[in-house]
């Protein structure tokens, strides 16, 4: 075992032997972990306090985490991160490619970097392992949804994320390459960067502007909240027997509830709980075991207005339903 490793555990086996909860500093795993903005969507906030509940001191971990939707302020980040001379770099990249000389500096300095949520465009030596769903997985479930829904034509206002994100490259890429296959009309392709707003206005601008549409594909559930306030101020119906099919992603439980309720259509699953795992392969390291995988991906569904449950959503919504959000708004 690692001897850092070691005094962790040892000292962890005394405290609570003594019926106290702290370690000494000196004895902590360092570790710096850069994020996308918590507020920028429900999954991004159960991730973020899934990660803060994880890397604490009681846990054996000194964390400092940063966070930026931009790629050049995430690698500053990094940097600062490597000269303040942490043991790991946990990562979830803004943007796929740029990432090759800072993930070389922690190298150079004896940083295990770990991605955790996204993939990124590198070589794989220069990070140890990788937490990630596989966002083009995603977006093929979805399409073979939508594939199912035999409708006698598909006009889709497409509603992207965050331009050059794992999670954007992947949905997307599905989406474009179906349509061009099948012959389906995406009617309307903007970026609402994850934002319910931004989405709202692209919505408008469609029914504004008298275009014909019958499928929302949002990248994420916020996105497909924007999208049917537009719907529903320009009084078109949608979901369930509605005249518009809306689809979104990350399952919380308030969109899993409007699946429930039938006004949207489809929800992707996105598990945000990733820092069990990246727990489980810092131990491993610091023990100097091999890792079995390199890239762990998680398992992840897709539901069904028409069949989902009440246990699916209790099961796998995140955050809070809809009348908690609202009170939470309220306040």
């Amino acid at each position: 075992m690692n001897k850092k490793l070691m005094t962790v555990a040892l000292t962890a086996v005394m405290a609570i032997g003594l019926g106290v909860g702290a370690v000494y500093a000196d004895d902590l795993i360092k570790v710096g972990i850069i994020n996308n903005d918590p507020n920028e969507s429900g999954y991004r906030t159960a991730n973020d306090a899934d990660l803060k509940a994880t890397f604490t001191e009681e846990n054996g971990f000194d964390a400092s985490f940063a966070y930026s939707l931009k790629n050049d302020e995430q690698i500053a980040a990094a940097q600062k991160f490597i000269q303040d001379g942490v043991d790991y770099l946990l990562l979830s990249a803004a943007d796929t490619s740029g990432w090759d000389s800072v993930l070389q500096d922690a190298a150079d300095n004896d940083v295990q970097v770990l991605l955790f949520d996204r993939t990124i465009d590198a070589d794989e030596s220069l990070y140890a392992a990788s937490v990630v769903s596989d966002m083009r997985k995603e977006g093929d479930t979805a399409m073979e949804w939508l594939k199912g829904q035999e409708l006698d034509e598909y006009n889709i206002i497409h509603i992207q994320g965050v331009m050059g994100s794992a999670a954007q490259e992947g949905r997307s890429g599905a989406l474009v390459d179906t349509a061009a296959e099948l012959g389906w009309n995406i009617v309307e392709e903007q970026t609402a960067e994850w934002n319910a707003e931004k989405a709202q206005q692209i919505v408008q601008s469609v029914i504004d502007a008298g275009t014909a549409f019958n499928v929302i594909y949002a990248e994420n559930d916020d996105m497909a909240k924007g999208a049917v306030a537009a719907l529903d101020k320009a009084n078109i119906s949608h979901g369930v027997d509605g005249d518009v099919i809306v689809m979104g992603y990350d399952c919380n439980k308030w969109a899993l509830e409007e699946l429930l309720a039938g006004n949207w259509n489809y929800d992707g699953q996105c598990n945000p709980f990733q820092s069990g795992y990246l727990v489980d392969i810092i131990n491993k390291l610091e023990a100097g075991e091999e890792l079995e995988q390199k890239t762990i991906i998680m398992d992840e569904l897709g539901f069904d207005a028409a069949t989902i449950t009440q246990e699916d959503v209790d099961t796998y919504g995140i955050g809070a339903g809809s009348s908690d959000a609202a009170e939470t708004e309220a306040e």
